[in-house]
């Protein structure tokens, strides 16, 4: 039929990675250490260990978890440790920082583990645009593994790729 319209994008060997795909599903929660401080500066170890004892860790179970401090106290290494020490084998992750870097350790941790098999000898499209909170860390990762295998990576949609690496 002339001037059938023909999706050439879903005949092509193009092949999207969509980072929103990997995700992790899991609750995040964000536990402030001021809430232990002592006039909002103060950490009195005493204090502070028995108030973790009577935590309800259980809370954290499976989660991802980043730990901070919403004041302009100093915070002694061993306070995020102890914390740390408590959520071992609850949580699924723990890290010390703002929640955008929970985020990336976990997109680290997932694309070092993609299976490139899916990828191999073909041209990748790295999706733009994401509802969830993909780190900007994660394209750059996602880019370098993929990369390894694929003939050509571009960014972006099908229909206005950028491209960013092809194989000679």
């Amino acid at each position: 039929m002339e001037g059938e319209i023909v999706n050439r994008v879903s005949k092509s060997p193009l092949v999207t990675l969509d980072l929103e795909e990997c995700y992790p599903k899991g609750e995040r929660f964000g536990i402030d250490l001021s809430q232990w401080l002592e006039e909002g500066f103060i950490l009195r170890e005493k204090e502070f260990r028995d108030a973790l004892k009577g935590q309800d860790w259980e809370a954290y179970r499976d989660a991802y978890v980043y730990l901070h401090c919403s004041t302009d106290a100093i915070v002694p290494a061993w306070a995020y440790m102890l914390i740390g020490s408590h959520l071992h084998q609850i949580a699924r992750e723990a890290v010390v920082g703002p929640r955008e870097l929970l985020e990336t350790v976990i997109f680290r941790k997932r694309l070092e583990s993609l299976d490139l098999e899916t990828y191999r000898d073909r041209p990748v499209i790295i999706k733009g645009c994401s509802n969830l909170p993909v780190p900007p860390s994660a394209y750059v990762w996602a880019l370098q593994r993929v990369q390894e295998v694929a003939r050509s990576v571009m960014y972006g949609e099908a229909c206005s790729a950028v491209p960013l690496f092809k194989k000679k």
